[in-house]
This record gives C-alpha cells, sequence and structure tokens, in this order.
C-alpha cells in the first residue's frame, strides 16, 4: 500500500482505474454539433476525427465507428472472415474480442500469451499451428475440427505492443489474415511504428475509460484505399450515393460514429501529446515506487517498444499469486480502485468449448496481475502535490 500511495500522493479518494477529463474545449465543440444540429453519422467533426487518427497511428485511412466492438466485427467480416471459420486470438483479452468473432458467426480459437510483451506469443502459436493446421484444398484448416484457419487477432494487451515483427512471418506462413486488435493502444509504437499498422486493418476504440474518449467510439484504420472506401461503405447501411434515394446494394451495418461523439474525439486528439506525456510520467512513477519490493513488480514495455501505459499493471511474484484478491481488498478498502485481469476467454460459460492451445502462462497471469489507477491527470495531480 505505501508503494501505491508513493506513486499517487495524497490524492482524494476513491482513485478510479481510467477517467477521462474534459475541457472547454470539449464543450465548446459539442455545443456547435447541437447549435448547427449536426448531432447524427454526417458532420464535418466525423471527417476531421478520422484524419486526426489517421495522422497519430501513422494509417493512411480511418474510419469512424460507433463503438470498438462493432469496429471489431465489420474488420473481420471486410477481411474475409466468415461463418464457422476460425479466428486465432489470445485469451488474455477483453470480451468484446472474442464476442466480434462469434457476431462474425466464426469461432474464437485461443492461443497463449508471453510475459515479454503480455500479448499473443507468435512462437506459442506457431508450435500450436504445427501441430493442429493442415493443407486441404488450398486452405489452411483445423485437423481437429475441419473449419479453416482465416485470421489471427493480436491484442496489445494494456498498450504494450505485441511483437509483430514474428507474428507477421508465422501469418504469412499460414495464410492468416492479421486483424490488429490496437484498442488499447492509441499512442504505442514499436520500432517506431504505429500500434495499428501492421497488418491489413486494425482497429481502436474510444470508450470512456480509453487514452482518448469519444464516450463511445471506434475506428477502423488501413492503408488500402479501397478497403477504407468499402468499411465506410459497409459500415453506413450500404446506401449508394444519392441525393433522394434510400438504395443498397449489399447487407450492412449501421455502425458509423455521431458527429457529436466525433466533436468530443476531436477535442481530446488535440491533447493526445500532453496525455501519453502524462501517462509516460505516471508508469515511471509506479516503476520507482515499486523497483525495491521483493514480491511484485510494475510491468515495463517491452524491448523497442514506446508504450501508451494505458493501464500501469502489478505483476505479483508466483509465489504471492494466492494473496491477489487479499490485495484487491486491500487496495479497494484504501479507495484505490484497482482490478484483475479479465477472466480468460477459455474460462467465460460460452467459450469454455473452443478450440485452443495450451494455455499455461494466460492462466499464470490471471492470477498474478493487477491493474493500478492510470488516468493520465494522477500525474499532473502528483506533480502538483510535490511542488506545494
Amino acid at each position: 500500500m505505501d508503494a501505491v500511495d508513493a506513486a499517487l500522493g495524497s490524492m482524494q479518494r476513491p482513485i478510479e482505474l481510467h477517467e477521462p477529463r474534459f475541457s472547454d474545449r470539449e464543450r465548446e465543440l459539442v455545443l456547435d454539433c447541437i447549435d448547427t444540429n449536426w448531432v447524427s453519422s454526417a458532420g464535418k467533426y466525423v471527417t476531421r476525427f478520422e484524419e486526426m487518427v489517421a495522422a497519430a497511428t501513422g494509417s493512411r485511412h480511418a474510419v469512424a465507428i460507433v463503438n470498438g466492438t462493432a469496429a471489431l466485427h465489420a474488420a473481420l467480416v471486410l477481411e474475409g472472415v466468415e461463418a464457422n471459420d476460425e479466428v486465432l486470438l489470445p485469451s488474455i483479452t477483453f470480451v468484446a474480442t472474442a464476442n466480434a468473432v462469434s457476431h462474425a458467426g466464426a469461432v474464437p480459437h485461443f492461443v497463449d500469451s508471453t510475459w515479454d510483451t503480455l500479448g499473443l506469443d507468435p512462437q506459442a502459436l506457431e508450435a500450436h499451428l504445427d501441430a493442429v493446421a493442415v493443407r486441404r484444398n488450398s486452405a489452411w484448416v483445423n485437423k481437429r475440427t475441419g473449419r479453416r484457419l482465416r485470421a489471427v487477432v493480436p491484442v496489445h494487451i494494456f498498450g504494450h505492443p505485441v511483437d509483430m515483427t514474428a507474428l507477421g512471418a508465422v501469418a504469412a506462413r499460414y495464410d492468416l489474415v492479421i486483424v490488429e486488435d490496437a484498442t488499447e493502444s492509441l499512442g504505442s509504437t514499436l520500432n517506431g511504428k504505429g500500434c495499428g499498422t501492421f497488418g491489413h486493418s486494425a482497429v481502436l476504440s474510444f470508450n470512456g475509460n480509453k487514452i482518448v474518449t469519444t464516450g463511445g467510439g471506434g475506428m477502423i484504420v488501413t492503408d488500402d484505399e479501397a478497403h477504407a472506401r468499402h468499411a465506410r461503405h459497409f459500415t453506413s447501411t450500404a446506401k449508394k450515393t444519392h441525393a433522394w434515394a434510400f438504395e443498397h446494394d449489399e447487407v450492412a451495418y449501421n455502425y458509423r460514429l455521431p458527429n457529436i461523439n466525433a466533436a468530443l474525439g476531436c477535442a481530446q486528439m488535440e491533447r493526445l501529446d500532453g496525455i501519453l506525456a502524462a501517462k509516460r510520467v505516471l508508469a515511471e512513477r509506479y516503476l520507482a515506487a515499486f523497483r525495491d519490493l521483493p514480491w511484485a513488480r510494475i510491468y515495463r514495455e517491452p524491448k523497442g517498444a514506446e508504450s501508451n501505459y494505458w493501464l500501469n499493471t502489478l505483476v505479483l511474484d508466483r509465489e504471492y499469486a494466492s494473496e491477489r484478491d487479499r490485495l484487491l481488498e486491500a487496495l479497494h478498502g484504501h479507495g484505490i480502485r484497482a482490478r484483475p485481469l479479465w477472466v480468460p476467454m477459455h474460462l467465460l460459460p460460452m467459450y469454455r468449448d473452443c478450440p485452443r492451445a495450451a494455455l499455461s502462462v494466460a492462466e499464470d497471469m490471471n492470477t498474478r496481475c493487477i491493474n493500478l489507477p492510470s488516468s493520465p491527470f494522477l500525474a499532473e495531480a502528483v506533480q502538483g502535490t510535490k511542488k506545494s
């Protein structure tokens, strides 16, 4: 507890896990939407927000979506995932990743994670595919189920980039489409390249607890102009452009982000550099506070990465794993809204029967990791406390 207090200072309790902060600028842009009646999925802020996110990630195109789950669903369908396909993904992720696969009519296929990145382990994936994948009729299939292996969805857990070079090699060998789940990693880079730019397409989230928020929102990013154009059409009910006629040319979805939400995002994106800088200050405070503890450590960004440290993560030594829930209870009693990892997907009732690899690392992570309060304004508040 003393180490957490050292990192956070004498802030008023409770301290939530990750909170947004809004300024007069957000109010100004939202009121502009209301005053001009441009509050739905058309409007200047949607386009502006897309351009700002594309620039921030290093992508050529961005398509604003109503939330991250819808964006993942649409991205998978647009990449050719079909009913009864299998999509490989880590068991350690938020449930939206697996749900999006299910919404596409496909089957989640869970693979293990690595302590190197907290995300999907390319070596474990390759070893698993070597054991279960077989080539049939020009497609790779799971020889145990007979289903096509279509895609892999790496998730940059808590903003820490997956080893995308190694993953790309495995995906190429098995003809797997990569759809990056970059929902937690806006602003994170690997060897100078932005998360969300390693696959053909990627998805970001702007939920209320993310680095930048639109209240609820998501984004599909890609360098492929034709793919972006189709994504925009597909998520706008596939309505053909016409002055008055309602003509649609495919079964599609009404998934576009409203202008009023995009206005929030534009104002937030204007402060992105400052938010990321504050997040790193807070991460360094946590790293320093826990540096000499014999029973736990703060997870540090992977080699070659510059993480956004979306959620700072305390990793208990294995012999203290049984103390996780007692520590969480103590933190909450102290007004610190820490949390454990998400329940691994393969342990949830609706996904227990899905295909999976050995998941020893994922199950180990589940018992040993705790997310600590990580709002960017915490760094500013602590600095202010120190000055006073």
